[in-house]
């Protein structure tokens, strides 16, 4: 994940039951490239130790003992204007009290109010005590400071008791932390919208008419423009992928309705990329109920679905970029060229489908990038995550082109 690349990330660990999901983010954020250094309160190494998190992350973990010793008149100093974020997961009752109300009474809280970062916190908490007026009033005062709030999340306590206040999964704490590294990105005060997966055709109540998309390339796409600061909307058909944090979602099936979705999005829009393997053709008449063996084999008659960047090339809703994907079995860049211009894009993504390591179902993908004024680019083998924050770098410049 390059934003989190050589990013140094404070990780506050507090005396919560869920402190044990922290080594598993900890853990994450290492192996994503980040620096994490790691505070725990008193109450959270009872919980977890410090080795758990040096061993994880292969950096020193800071506790109490530290604010007594040699170096504490500069060590929270030193932590909190280092980092690029500060994140406290999980973040008890207690803390969220004492950063809304300036008590700087052990190493975690000092270094909150000595941090010049960002700061990100991720509740967790029994039943009814989020939810309590008192810790309403700290989040308010916090927020209002700028302070974002990963969470809490609703569901069975440690208690037995169901409701809200558990601390997010860490694969979803992770997607906060992007949306708050990317602030400020190359895309920051842009609406980009993207388009993903396979859509359905009806043929009767239960079969549809698809293609081998799984979605991926587009959702990794949503998380580049993500990480780059753009608002950013996903128009998405089903597809069992977890969608990236920050993005609002559209859900849609047929071409039908992601034209439709298409349309109404992209006005105000800076750019649109077309990732979605929109049907070419759909079944002219959807049978009413499911068609059965023992009426035979049905004939199937056919017509063109919805051509959504033709109809978006004449629309005023047509954002200032527009980029299109070509999924060719031959003549690869012939067609991808011939669909560059007949769509009027600005760039086009060209991949080879029967690569095995590229094109549909696979993590990897092979492209080559073909733009309106001639130019060809072809990218080596990447992963699908590569080639969308390649894509979104080249968007970044497209928009800046006069």
């Amino acid at each position: 994940m390059s934003i989190l690349s050589d990013k140094h990330l404070l990780l506050g660990v507090t005396g919560s039951i869920a402190a044990y999901k922290a080594a598993d983010l900890a853990s994450s954020l290492t192996q994503a490239g980040a620096q994490v250094d790691v505070i725990l309160t008193p109450a959270a190494e009872k919980f977890v130790p410090p080795l758990t998190f040096q061993s994880l992350t292969g950096r020193r973990a800071f506790t109490e003992t530290e604010l007594w010793g040699g170096e504490a008149h500069i060590l929270h100093v030193g932590l909190g204007h280092s980092a690029n974020l500060m994140v406290i997961a999980p973040c008890t009752a207690n803390t969220l009290a004492k950063l809304a109300h300036g008590i700087a009474d052990n190493l975690l809280a000092i270094t909150g109010l000595a941090a010049r970062c960002p700061i990100l916190l991720a509740p967790a908490m029994d039943v009814g005590m989020y939810e309590h007026p008192a810790t309403q009033e700290n989040v308010r005062i916090l927020t209002q400071r700028g302070v974002v709030f990963a969470g809490p999340g609703e569901g069975r306590m440690a208690s037995g008791l169901e409701g809200r206040g558990r601390m997010l999964e860490p694969a979803e704490i992770l997607g906060h932390i992007r949306v708050a590294l990317g602030r400020g990105g190359p895309l920051s005060g842009r609406k980009v919208v993207v388009t993903a997966g396979g859509t359905q055709e009806p043929l009767d109540p239960v079969r549809v008419l698809t293609n081998r998309s799984s979605g991926r390339q587009g959702y990794a796409l949503a998380q580049a423009a993500v990480d780059a600061g753009a608002a950013v909307t996903l128009i998405h058909t089903p597809t069992g992928l977890t969608p990236p944090v920050g993005a609002r979602l559209v859900a849609v099936r047929t071409a039908e309705e992601m034209l439709g979705a298409v349309l109404s999005e992209s006005d105000g829009a800076a750019a649109l990329l077309m990732a979605a393997a929109v049907a070419d053709f759909r079944p002219k008449r959807a049978a009413p109920d499911k068609l059965k063996k023992g009426a035979g084999i049905p004939q199937l008659e056919l017509q063109a679905a919805p051509d959504i960047l033709a109809a978006l090339a004449g629309s005023r809703s047509r954002p200032r970029c527009v980029v299109g994907f070509a999924a060719e079995s031959r003549d690869l860049i012939a067609n991808a060229a011939s669909k560059l211009a007949a769509k009027k894009l600005d760039m086009i993504a060209a991949n080879d489908i029967t690569a095995p390591d590229a094109g549909f179902e696979a993590d990897t993908n092979r492209v080559t990038l073909l733009y309106a004024d001639g130019r060809q680019e072809a990218l080596p083998l990447m992963s699908k995550s590569e080639v969308a924050e390649t894509i979104v770098a080249k968007l970044g410049m497209l928009l800046e082109t006069p």
